[in-house]
């Protein structure tokens, strides 16, 4: 017997990655789309998704129903709503992929609680090589040690709203694991005007936007006399897409649980 499609339902439906998402499910035959969510007032609500899909499949903005029919719902909205978007995940026993950015620590404290009912992966970065990279900067931080300058940088496109990325501070993160510190007790953001000379242990941040970018990380270590640069490129959206796919497949059946793409790779 063929084994049934994981049904998935996507919020922030209509934004870049949903349309990514949408476009990546619709090539996979072991993959259902069963529901593609919005804001209310927004452009595509009630007009039809398009092909490959039936045309009484809509882009709609009521969540509940979505979350009962879903194995698996993926979540690239924004962090506004995502207490109403885990309560519906909860009464519908729905696994969630979290890939929305600019989570604040509150965001990741009702994140917990919901993780208790439902299994939900969160990722800053849903890319695969993202992920591995963040375990080499973690493995770097803990071999070269604090004498190692950290600088981190990430250019994305003109329209990204956040800054650092959620990617670059998953990073930061990566990297004081490695040291056994803290990051906001080592964070530097933002130079500017007379700073003064560099902390030592510090780990510093620039953000860049322009253009198109889907998005670029380099994290470097600088010594005395020599560097190394651990670097991340993404050419385009579908990356993200095929990880965020590939975290929901992992999800499904899952028990109750907060999970990371450190656990789809096994690492």
């Amino acid at each position: 017997m063929a084994k049934a499609a994981i049904k998935i339902g996507i919020l922030g439906a209509g934004g870049r990655m949903g349309q990514a998402l949408i476009a990546a499910i619709g090539a996979q035959p072991t993959l259902k789309l069963v529901g593609a969510i919005e804001h209310a007032g927004h452009h595509l609500v009630g007009t039809p998704i398009g092909p490959p899909f039936p045309p009484q499949l809509t882009f709609c903005s009521n969540h509940g129903p979505i979350a009962y029919a879903s194995d698996v719902l993926i979540d690239f909205s924004a962090a506004a709503a995502l207490e109403a978007t885990l309560d519906s995940a909860c009464e519908g026993n729905a696994a969630m992929v979290i890939g929305t950015t600019g989570l604040e620590p509150h965001h990741h404290a009702m994140i917990d609680r919901a993780a208790k009912s439902v299994p939900i992966l969160q990722a800053a970065n849903t890319s695969l090589g993202v992920a591995l990279l963040a375990r080499l900067v973690t493995e770097a931080a803990r071999a070269l040690g604090p004498d190692w300058d950290i600088e981190i940088s990430e250019l994305h496109h003109r329209f990204k709203v956040d800054a650092p990325s959620g990617t670059a501070l998953a990073l930061g993160a990566a990297a004081a694991t490695g040291r056994g510190v803290k990051l906001d007790k080592v964070s530097d953001r933002g130079r500017d005007g007379i700073t003064g000379a560099r902390m030592t242990g510090h780990i510093g941040f620039a953000s860049l936007r322009g253009g198109s970018a889907a998005g670029d990380h380099t994290v470097l270590f600088a010594g005395e006399g020599e560097r190394i640069e651990l670097r991340h490129l993404a050419e385009g959206r579908e990356i993200f897409a095929r990880g965020a796919l590939k975290a929901a497949v992992w999800l499904a059946g899952k028990p109750a649980g907060r999970y990371s793409m450190d656990d789809v790779l096994g690492m």
